[in-house]
């Protein structure tokens, strides 16, 4: 590791580097594959810290903040904290490497000049151990500032894996967690994090949101959707080795990078995107002034088997009606707690029978299906469903209602 901070070079761009033609790619395929190194970039870091920042600027002052599997050498969150260890006011930063023997075969590995040329360096313990990377307020090379070339560093005694024992005992250190963690492992990463009771800011795919482990956070208010990405493009720099595992148009090979349009954060951080109340038009303009075609040709719908209406667009939720609503699952990225409150997930079984959703029925369930439904397969699905004028099955939905105030 060279132990000076980056310019951010190619970084700096990498939201304008790559096409806008480039077509859409989930994670789907990452996930599958274990395809968990993906670098993120700076810019995207920034954007998503100045958010908190602007709402509380004293957000990290004071705090112990852990970066998991975050080495320095290739982190841009290490570095960024590094940066603004003085001007935030933190206390401690923290950074963890996940050992090389313990990640896939074909990742290139090669200790840097930084560990090789110290003392504590050991042949063995650079591949199959993870390391800790410590920043504190103390000018340890006498140089007149504290940044990352004041980092102090040790081999943990395991591989790093943020299950273990000695890293959760730092995250039980930490008053903020902050990482990209391994996509394959989100839920069990976000189950640590509550475990933990700290405040986090984390990315994870856009589709998260209705893991049936993750949901019921967002709808209890402990967890939110951060500002997220710029225009909603991700970019990530991933390892040679992954490159070849994605289609033309995701993998840009001049800036090697990845673009995802399904990514966000997720964070339980408070930031003034989060409390920005929608702005929308009553029922009766809606129906009159809509742009969307199936609003003023058909109106708001009621569902054959529950008391709420079909809401096909966010922008096209009424503002004066005090009913339930199924909207997409877009809502969540504009959803203000102050102004709607979340009901449940219209795609989860279980919810929808506590909610009362009724059971479709034979009939029903064979028009679900000729629809184009999926999920389920028998007359107890119980799935909004839409029956009138046509059978008609919704995307996925959530139900939520206003919250009226005096």
């Amino acid at each position: 590791m060279t132990k000076q901070l980056p310019t951010k070079p190619e970084d700096t761009a990498a939201g304008s580097a790559v096409p806008s033609g480039y077509k859409n790619s989930n994670l789907t395929a990452a996930k599958s594959n274990k395809n968990d190194e993906f670098y993120t970039q700076w810019p995207a870091i920034e954007r998503e810290m100045n958010a908190y920042l602007e709402y509380n600027p004293d957000v990290f002052r004071d705090k112990v903040i852990l970066l998991p599997c975050d080495d320095p050498e290739w982190s841009n969150f290490a570095k960024f904290f590094a940066l603004h260890f003085t001007d935030y006011g933190i206390k401690k930063l923290i950074s963890t490497s996940y050992a090389a023997d313990s990640k896939p075969s074909d990742l290139p590995y090669e200790p840097t000049l930084f560990e090789v040329e110290d003392p504590k360096f050991d042949a063995d313990k650079t591949r199959s151990h993870g390391k800790k990377f410590v920043l504190e307020a103390k000018d340890v090379n006498g140089d007149g500032v504290v940044n990352i070339d004041d980092l102090q560093w040790e081999y943990l005694e395991g591989d790093g894996d943020f299950r273990s024992a000695e890293v959760t005992a730092l995250r039980d250190e930490a008053d903020i967690v902050i990482t990209n963690p391994p996509f394959s492992l989100f839920r069990k990463f976000v189950a640590w994090l509550v475990e933990g009771n700290v405040k986090f800011s984390i990315i994870g795919a856009n589709n998260a949101t209705t893991y049936k482990e993750i949901f019921p956070l967002i709808q209890e208010n402990k967890m939110w959707l951060g500002k997220g990405f710029a225009k909603g493009d991700a970019y990530f720099r991933i390892p040679e080795s992954a490159q070849n595992t994605y289609a033309a148009g995701v993998y840009d090979p001049e800036t090697q990078l990845v673009h995802f349009r399904n990514a966000n954060w997720f964070t339980n951080i408070e930031h003034g995107r989060r409390h920005e109340p929608l702005k929308l038009m009553t029922m009766e303009d809606n129906l009159r002034f809509s742009r969307h075609k199936e609003i003023k040709e058909l109106g708001y719908r009621k569902y054959d088997n529950y008391d709420a209406i079909e809401v096909p667009k966010v922008d096209a939720i009424p503002s004066d009606y005090d009913g339930m609503m199924g909207v997409p699952v877009t809502f969540l990225d504009r959803y203000n707690p102050d102004q709607f409150e979340i009901l449940f997930n219209a795609d989860d079984m279980e919810q929808t029978k506590q909610w009362g959703v009724e059971p479709l029925g034979e009939k029903r369930v064979a028009d679900y299906y000729a629809a184009g439904g999926t999920g389920g397969n028998s007359k107890g699905h119980r799935k909004l469903f839409l029956y009138s004028p046509r059978p008609w099955v919704p995307y996925k939905r959530i139900v939520i209602r206003r919250k009226v105030t005096s």
